[in-house]
């Protein structure tokens, strides 16, 4: 019962990892306008994502407008999509794989539980390759954004500050990663192994001619 609690944990942590991570790649709130300078009066605030930018006025209203050419986008940006999408996919097909394998589901039966086991094993091996995948262009958006806010030669109005939906994507690494690992920890099979029938039964036999034999 327990490594079926751990199961359910595993699985319920990833998919709200992979919850996160979805609203992570859609938000346009990686970046955000750093204000460096001794101006008191902030008019627009801009906002840049994975798939578009947004500008903040002090009115309140905001207008979004997605890139007009990926090809014209830097080279880091095009990797974080990739590596983004491609581990949002790598979620997906580990939540498949867990909901058939575990252990209170019957998508492949009662009887093959080794299986099931094993697609449970699996699934939490890829919520954790997709929450490596998915802290990398996280950390290296973190990265560049911190080393260019620090940089002399770069103008004030081109400084950036660390967006909402960074935090947010590590938060959903974290879920991902533990829930893969509870996930592994509770489909993998009792470290212990049991004595076969007959070989239980000659030791005993043993034990009992031995106390005879003391006495």
């Amino acid at each position: 019962m327990a490594s079926t609690g751990l199961q359910l944990l595993g699985l319920v942590l990833a998919m709200l990892g992979w919850g996160f991570g979805v609203l992570v790649c859609a938000a346009p709130l990686w970046r955000v306008s750093a204000f460096v300078g001794g101006e008191l009066v902030i008019a627009q605030v801009l906002w840049e994502g994975l798939w578009m930018n947004c500008l903040s006025q002090t009115t309140g209203q905001i207008q979004c407008k997605t890139y007009d050419s990926t090809l014209a986008l830097p080279m880091s940006l095009q990797v974080a999509r990739c590596v983004t999408v491609l581990s949002l996919l790598l979620c997906l097909l580990a939540l498949l794989l867990g909901v058939a394998g575990a252990k209170c589901t019957h998508c492949m039966g009662d009887g093959n539980q080794a299986s099931k086991a094993r697609l449970a094993r699996l699934s939490g091996v890829l919520f954790l390759v997709a929450g490596l995948a998915h802290l990398v262009p996280i950390c290296w958006t973190a990265y560049t954004i911190i080393r260019d806010f620090y940089d002399p030669n770069v103008a004030a109005p081109l400084k950036r500050e660390l967006g909402p939906a960074l935090y947010l994507g590590w938060g959903a690494c974290v879920l991902l990663l533990v829930g893969g690992a509870l996930l592994h920890v509770g489909s993998s099979p009792p470290v212990g192994k049991t004595l076969p029938v007959g070989r239980g039964a000659s030791v005993g036999g043993y034990l009992h001619l031995t106390e005879c034999f003391c006495i």
